[in-house]
């Protein structure tokens, strides 16, 4: 039986939409967006009959297996919260939370659920990182020595939805956090972060942040291995960069300067190439593999679906797979609740030691 999926929140969200559809365990049940009109638009486009302009109708529907939400940030935990409570699996975009107690909260919740939770995170599914944890699995890299995470983007320009302006950086970090934990399969301890620079008073005024740039170290758990985050968001100029450089005792692997450079390897003393990362597709079910790639043709609703860069670096289908796979198999994701907490806590609790002057904070292990 397959599982029924709803998407709720079609911008980004419905991005989504093609791949459940394509999906072989999945069927895209439902959709919900609270504009009536956006509705109608992305429902004809799709041709998704069943349409919910309320949340809460949507989980009060017993056929709704699991909600994927992409909604804004801080509706991210009380959303999640509430389709646990109402045992649906769940989805959902980052970060998983703003607090360190709504990410506990939903650890809790999930447990308590025995529901699949998945934090949705693109970054450690791109074609980039894959690439890497191959390095790394086959031992190319050898020992992990340091990992370095950055993710700069100016959103100054008018545009972006109010709740942006002014947010700390490192409320939205697991971009950068989340690949360097992966690959070194460890869970952050403490953190220790200044801030750099400020931003206009307008902007300081809604959170109270007043820094251009938060920068990390974080060092993690069980483990000799330490690593740096970068973040900005307002009034400090760099092409968008959402990257991560992994240093091993055999060989290393950096992000590229600037896009279409490609990734540098790093081998011997002082051998160093560019290298073409390969499309992932082969690792997914036939009937989703293109959606790697930009644009598939949906034969069924005789319309193109264009995903950009193939989505976040080909990782859209890859999320939809793991999501769909582990409440087929019964499973936990691969960012799991309690995974999810610790990237996001990473990031909140990075915020806190900028705004004491860089002390130290221990990060919860739930």
């Amino acid at each position: 039986m397959k599982i029924k999926v709803a998407v709720v929140g079609l911008g980004f969200g419905a991005e989504f939409l093609p791949i459940y559809q394509r999906h072989p365990d999945a069927e895209l049940y439902a959709i919900c967006q609270r504009s009536p009109e956006k509705l109608k638009e992305i429902g004809d486009q799709f041709g998704v009959e069943r349409r919910f302009e309320r949340y809460e109708r949507l989980l009060a529907d017993p056929n709704v297996d699991a909600v994927h939400i992409n909604t804004p940030i801080a509706a991210h935990a009380p959303m999640s919260l509430a389709a646990l409570n109402a045992g649906k699996h769940v989805a959902c975009t980052v970060p998983m939370a703003t607090t360190v107690d709504e990410c506990l909260q939903l650890v809790e919740a999930e447990r308590r659920s025995g529901k699949v939770y998945m934090m949705m995170e693109t970054a450690v599914y791109t074609r980039e990182f894959l690439f890497a944890l191959d390095l790394l699995t086959s031992g190319k890299l050898g020992k992990l020595q340091f990992l370095r995470g950055s993710h700069q983007q100016n959103m100054s320009l008018p545009g972006w939805p109010e709740y942006w302006y002014g947010m700390p950086p490192m409320h939205y970090a697991t971009h950068a956090v989340g690949p360097l934990l992966r690959l070194a399969n460890a869970r952050a301890e403490s953190v220790v972060c200044f801030g750099s620079g400020r931003i206009r008073d307008e902007y300081v005024e809604r959170y109270g942040s007043p820094f251009a740039v938060e920068s990390a170290l974080v060092k993690l758990k069980d483990s000799d291995l330490a690593c740096e985050v970068t973040r900005s968001l307002f009034d400090t100029i760099r092409q968008y960069r959402e990257s991560f450089d992994v240093y091993g005792t055999q060989s290393s692997f950096e992000w590229e300067q600037t896009i279409g450079q490609n990734p540098v390897v790093f081998s011997g003393f002082e051998d160093a190439k560019r290298v073409d990362v390969p499309d992932t597709g082969k690792l997914l079910p036939r009937e989703i593999a293109g959606f790697t790639r930009a644009g598939v043709y949906d034969e069924e609703h005789e319309h193109t679906s264009f995903i950009q860069g193939g989505g976040h670096g080909g990782s859209h289908p890859h999320l939809v797979h793991e999501f769909v796979s582990a409440i087929r198999d019964r499973r936990a994701t691969a960012v799991d609740a309690a995974t999810a907490a610790n990237w996001t806590m990473t990031g909140v609790c990075a915020h806190d030691s900028a705004m004491r002057g860089g002390e130290r904070i221990a990060i919860p292990q739930p």
